[in-house]
Parts: structure tokens; sequence; C-alpha cells
């Protein structure tokens, strides 16, 4: 007998009329011809229609390619939540180019290495970030085209560093000009870097599929409604949003920019623009709660929250609903354009109290609709542990809303996916019910005499204090047990806790070997996103005093 021809395949080819490869360019076509006059950008006085902000986007694509960049170049930019950096996710991908999005908190030796390691051709940048940026540009030769940003909504007084400013750049663009789709919907899109907390941070690539992909699975996961009003409390830097910048052409809302973390400002937004979605981690949220009555006035329409962390502390979920925000926990990672899990909510949870109804939100989920894979599994043999609740194993993803690898980086690359999945380095344990639970980063494991402490069990008890603000557990040297626990603690604005209080306060919940064996109180430093930078607790550490516990 002769080789069979599966017959679903004869002739039955990929041509232009059944097959485009996915890209979240489209999105903002599409926005801009069913929508046109609809809002979709806010920014103080500012006020950008969906068809104005596709034809900057249009602007500044062809303004880079009469520039020169060609596709696969990079373009870099160092911008707060404004209007050009919304039109930057559109407008340098449009003319094939990879889009570099640079942490406006980090010190200009760490943009140095990020400009070098990216090969940035053109740096967008807002004047506020002149300082950083002259370091780091005076560190690299040849320096990329430089173009700066002028805020009207922010008259600093930052240099002026580059060639051309902003809107000049854009005026020289065509608004009609005729972007490409890429050839390839696994070709890059946009490179993010790792925070680099131990040796250089890595390049995360991104490509057109996984940014289409996620950014319609938010809609998806959140159950957003056509034209959301997005208040962009998260850095557009981060995750390119958690890829919301993408998300919100796909819905067709609009984006209220915001420079700046600040409640006051947060709530009038609020109330002015009727904001219905808004993202951040922990500390935003627990900023919103804290806030004094007065600025939560006038809020009558119900507002989305949507937190992403290893283990929001139990007490800003339940902070959070007391408030009257319906808060949507997510979890995920740089590698995995973000969300990639989240704590799916079932009917039957709010006929249980406030207090189960907040231990079941609080863990990490199950996989976003748009990802493959999820499993804990135990990395030696590269099998899902049993789903028991107790047993800890590490955190796995597969699928296409994972990143491509680490630029420039193969070892780290094969590292990341040995044995066919993305290893995220985080602990967790598989409850009955199929939702996982974080544990612990790997690295963030406290072992004392013996035991495995579990940082963010402590730090959940440290949260339920009346008085504190924020919290970070991590290992301090012990001459007797190898390491315990050392807590730092940020208050609430005037409160006054005392070290023995705290420590008999997590004496009331916890093992003995668990208590903190010191507790350092004052500000904790802290990412541009709001986690908290546990390397820098770690040091710390070393040299805090220990208290009889």
């Amino acid at each position: 007998m002769g080789q069979q021809v599966n017959p679903f395949s004869r002739d039955l080819d990929k041509n232009p009329a059944n097959f485009a490869p996915l890209t979240p360019l489209s999105f903002i076509e599409r926005a801009a011809y069913v929508y046109p006059n609809r809002l979709a950008v806010v920014h103080g006085a500012q006020r950008y229609s969906w068809k104005e902000t596709y034809a900057r986007c249009r602007r500044l694509a062809s303004a880079l390619a009469k520039r020169g960049v060609r596709p696969g170049e990079t373009v870099a930019v160092m911008l707060p939540n404004i209007p050009p950096m919304y039109e930057a996710h559109f407008g340098v991908p449009m003319c094939g180019a990879v889009l570099n999005t640079l942490n406006t908190r980090l010190d200009g030796e760490s943009i140095a290495f990020m400009l070098k390691h990216g090969e940035a051709k053109v740096l967008i940048t807002d004047r506020e970030c002149s300082p950083t940026i002259e370091k780091a540009l005076a560190a690299i030769n040849p320096r990329p085209y430089v173009i700066d940003v002028d805020d009207p909504e922010y008259p600093g007084d930052g240099r002026r560093l580059g060639e051309a400013d902003y809107e000049s750049f854009l005026a020289s663009g065509d608004p009609e000009y005729a972007w490409t789709w890429p050839a390839d919907e696994w070709d890059a899109i946009s490179l993010n870097y790792t925070s680099g907390t131990t040796g250089d941070p890595k390049g995360v690539v991104y490509h057109h599929r996984g940014a289409y992909l996620n950014a319609v699975c938010n809609v998806v996961t959140w159950s957003m409604p056509q034209h959301a009003v997005y208040l962009w409390t998260l850095p557009m830097f981060h995750c390119n949003g958690w890829t919301f910048t993408w998300t919100m052409a796909a819905n067709a809302g609009t984006n209220v920019c915001l420079r700046k973390v600040d409640a006051a400002a947060i709530f009038d937004l609020i109330r002015k623009h009727k904001v219905t979605h808004y993202c951040g981690a922990p500390i935003v949220h627990s900023t919103l709660i804290n806030a004094p009555d007065e600025l939560k006035k006038g809020i009558h329409h119900k507002v989305h929250g949507m937190v992403a962390a290893a283990a929001p502390p139990a007490a800003m979920i339940e902070g959070m609903e007391r408030m009257g925000f319906d808060l949507t926990h997510v979890y995920g990672l740089t590698e995995t354009y973000g969300p990639a899990t989240v704590c799916a909510r079932h009917e039957e949870w709010a006929a249980v109290d406030i207090s189960e109804r907040t231990r079941l939100n609080g863990r990490q989920g199950v996989r976003y609709l748009m990802e493959e894979g999820l499993a804990v599994m135990d990395p030696q043999i590269m099998k899902p542990v049993p789903a028991d609740g107790e047993t800890m194993g590490e955190i796995m993803f597969r699928g296409n809303i994972t990143m491509k690898g680490y630029l420039k980086n193969p070892k780290a690359t094969q590292a990341a996916f040995e044995g066919g999945w993305f290893h995220s380095g985080d602990l967790a344990v598989m409850q009955p019910d199929g939702y996982l639970k974080i544990k612990d980063r790997s690295k963030d494991v406290i072992i004392s005499g013996g035991e495995n402490i579990s940082s963010l069990e402590v730090e959940d008890v440290l949260y339920r204090h009346p008085a504190v603000l924020a919290a970070a557990v991590v290992a301090k040297p012990d001459d007797k047990w190898g390491e315990a626990p050392c807590a730092f603690v940020e208050l609430k604005p005037g409160a006054k806790v005392s070290e023995k209080d705290m420590v008999e306060f997590c004496r009331s919940h916890l093992a003995r070997f668990k208590v903190p064996r010191a507790v350092v109180f004052g500000e904790l430093p802290k990412t541009s996103t709001g986690k908290i930078q546990k390397f820098i607790l770690r040091e710390k550490a070393k040299s805090a005093s220990a208290i009889d516990t």
C-alpha cells in the first residue's frame, strides 16, 4: 500500500486570505477604524481620540524609519506613563523595530548597560530623567540618537540631551505611514530587562504572538467590558504594562495617564474619569487602603483592581474588599509577559466569611487562558508534586505567553527552558483543588536549624498587625541555627510599636522557630513597581541586632 495522504492537508495551504501572523498592532488599527472619535488617551488637559492616537503612532513609525531605524533594531524609551510612552508601544514595532522600555528608577550605570547590550539605535527620554540619562550616555560610544520629551503637564527643568524634541520628531513623520505586519509572529516586539539583583540584568525578548495573546487574555480573564477606563498606576515599562498597553487598544477603552503613584491623585482621577480598572503591586493597593478617608469620598461606581505578587498579604486583600474595590489576584514574571496565572473565583466563595474568602483569594491560582502549561514540579526529576498542599516544588510554565528567551545569553536561556518547561524559581505547593500557592522564592527560603521557614508566611503574619504598612522577612546569619528570620517593618504614619511587641505578636501566630530573631523599623527599599528589594535587606540583616525570642 502506498503512503496515505491526509485529505485535510491536501491543497489546503496557508495563504493571505486565511492566515495572518498575530500582532497586537492590529488592535489600534481596528480601534481607530471602528471608534475613531472615542477618547483613547487622557493626560491632564491633553486628550487624544483613537484616530488621533493611531495617526501619532504612524507618525512615530514613519519618522523612525526615515531616521534609518531598520527592522530588528532596538528603540529604547525612558519615560513615565505619559502619551509618548503609550504611542511607543505601537509606533516602534510598526516600523519593525523592537521596543526597549527602561525602568525610570534605575541608575545611570544600569541604563548604560541596557542601552549597550540592547544596541539601542534611538533613545526617547523624558527630561525628568536627564540626570540619569546623561550619566548613561557618557559611558556609551557611539551613543544612540536621542529624542527629548517635554511633558506639558510636568514643567520639569531637566537638561535637553537630544538632537530633537519629540513633537518636532513626530511632525516629520507621515500620519498615513503604511506600516506592515510582521512577516513572522515569532518576530521580537519588545525587550524587557530583569532586575539583575545578582549579576547583570537579563534581556527578556517578547514576540508579537505572545503580546497579542496575553493582551486579549487580559480582557477575558478580567471580564473587562468594552470601552473600559484604565488608570495607569502600573508602569508601562514593567512587562509593557503587563501587556495592558495593547489590551486597551483591543478594548477600545480609555487610557488615563499617571506620572507618579500618589493616593490623592489616584482617587481624584478615579472620581473624575470614572476609572473602572487599574493594576499594581501590593504596595499600590496598600497605599490606597491606608489613605485618609477624606480622599476616598465620592466614588460610587465599581472599581476593579488587579494585584500581582508572589503572595499579596491577606490583610491587603481583605482591606480592598472592605473598601468596596473588586480585587483580582494574578501572578507571573517578566519572562511570562507579566501575569500568567489567576486566582479564578468561584460563585460559592461569596457565601463563606471574609477571612476564608481572603484565604481562597490569596492563592496564585490556575493558568491563564492563553498559557498552555502550568505545574508545580520537582525540578530534579521533572515530575509534578502531589496535590496535597504540603509538598513543595518549583512553579513551571510553558506555552505561547512565555518569552522567546534571553537576548545574547544562550546559556541562561537553555537553563530556563530545561526539560521543556520555563523554570520560574518560585517554590509552591499544589492544593487539592488544583490551585497553586506560593511558599517562597527558592532564594528566599530561610533554613533555620534544618527547618525550612517560608518568609512569606512570616510576612503574612506581620501584615496582620494593625500598625504595619509594609513588611519583609529575610535570612539573618545565626551562630546557633545557621540562619534565622529577620523582619523589616515599615509602620503606618503615626504608629508606634516596639521590637518586643512585634515579636510577641508573631509568637501568637507562628511556631517559635519561625518568629523573627530581629526586627528593624524603617522605610523599605522598593523598585519602581513597588516590589520590596530583598537583596538590599539581606545585606542590612547581617548587622541587625538580635533580640531574645
